[in-house]
């Protein structure tokens, strides 16, 4: 148990180490901590918190740097919390806002880094089952169809189908129309097994492309989770990392693999708030000299992902452990939807349909966008829907060819 005296003395100890990076001596906590304590007195208390292992001497004649246990106490009981200033939390409320799970996660890495010069890193949303809001056929060209799943949270993927046959405008509505009314709001796995027997009845090349649908919408839409890592190069400007490039090489090992990074975010999913690992205490040798700061997100409440930084045990941990919260806050509203009073219905805002770039295809399309709002139609207005959307694809088809 520490005394005031000491706790004062680790405090500024701390606090001087992070802003100047050199070992920090008795005359320099004399002018900073504004006691009336004696040289002696202040390098007898440096020598007991050294005894408890909060702090050690890089060299014998050198002043003293904070352990990883020194750390741990000064974030749990001595830090200051500074109020996040404003030009950084605009940029964040700014970029932010409701859009397809995939561009959240990726702003908000990219955010993480930018804001604290370190490592941003992702856990990307986890999704329970395989489900599909609603499933579209464009005709690219002979024998070549993009299909199009809308996610239940509103993602949005497209794959490219290369078919046996060519099938006509007509027909691709046929079979979204029937996958659309058997399995909107279900898993694949569920809709694949209640219309096997009903695919029976089908003419045999619509029997065909639906099964090649579900067969290809279980692959992309798989419930496999990623980490997504952006600014890994900040990490090349600390000096406590880049001094052992060894370890440097073994951190950018841990950032390309991922499965333990994974892991350790995982850890944090059930924690309420920021989550902070202090060195040897991720259980990752890799990560001794470094300090990871996590903070789960939801989805609707319920928690679907981690986020955070990885940067040195050196490091603003008054200013970084707000960008990682308020991030996480944000993120958390940019998933979730209102939902609607006496229905119980969730309320998606508008998404995005993107053709992506083909490469060999003569129909390459690129920055292509519908806006269509995710909403239940009736049969007729997603019919003329379509068909509008068909229209408009086949002029720029000839505007290309």
């Amino acid at each position: 148990m520490l005394n005031d005296r000491a706790q004062r003395l680790l405090k500024i100890l701390v606090e001087r180490y992070i802003a100047d990076g050199q070992p920090v001596g008795s005359r320099t906590l004399s002018m900073h901590a504004g006691l009336d304590l004696s040289s002696a007195s202040i390098r007898n208390v440096m020598v007991d918190l050294e005894n408890m292992g909060l702090v050690c001497s890089p060299h014998t004649s050198a002043g003293r740097v904070p352990t990883a246990r020194g750390y741990r106490v000064f974030v749990d009981n001595l830090l200051t919390i500074q109020p996040l200033e404003h030009a950084a939390r605009l940029q964040l409320e700014t970029e932010l806002h409701p859009d397809s799970p995939q561009r959240i996660v990726s702003a908000a890495s990219q955010l993480l880094a930018d804001l604290t010069r370190f490592a941003g890193v992702v856990a990307t949303p986890e999704r329970a089952s395989t489900t599909f809001r609603q499933v579209e056929f464009l005709r690219l060209s002979e024998k070549r169809v993009l299909l199009i799943f809308v996610t239940a949270d509103g993602d949005v993927q497209n794959h490219l189908l290369l078919t046996e046959r060519d099938y006509t405008i007509s027909e691709l509505a046929e079979a979204a129309l029937f996958l659309n009314r058997h399995g909107a709001g279900r898993s694949l796995e569920a809709v694949a097994r209640e219309v096997e027997t009903e695919l029976h009845y089908l003419q045999g090349h619509i029997a065909n492309l639906m099964g090649a649908a579900i067969v290809a919408g279980q692959s992309t839409l798989g419930s496999r989770q990623s980490v997504m890592v952006t600014g890994e190069k900040n990490l090349l400007n600390s000096d406590d990392l880049s001094a052992n490039l060894a370890n440097l090489r073994q951190l950018f090992d841990l950032f390309e693999h991922k499965t333990e990074l994974l892991q350790l975010l995982n850890l944090s999913r059930e924690a309420h708030g920021v989550h902070i690992f202090i060195g040897e205490e991720s259980g990752l040798n890799t990560l001794d000299g470094c300090s990871v700061i996590t903070a789960p997100y939801r989805m609707n409440g319920q928690v679907v992902g981690t986020l955070g930084v990885v940067g040195p045990t050196r490091m603003a941990y008054e200013r970084v452990i707000p960008i990682v919260d308020i991030t996480a806050r944000l993120v958390s509203s940019a998933l979730s939807y209102p939902v609607e009073a006496g229905t119980g219905r969730v309320c998606r805002p508008q998404g995005r349909w993107q053709i992506s770039k083909m490469s060999r295809l003569r129909c390459c399309v690129t920055q292509i966008s519908w806006e269509y709002r995710f909403d239940d139609v009736k049969k007729q207005h997603l019919l003329q829907c379509r068909a509008k959307m068909q229209q408009n694809f086949a002029a720029l088809l000839v505007k290309l060819c």
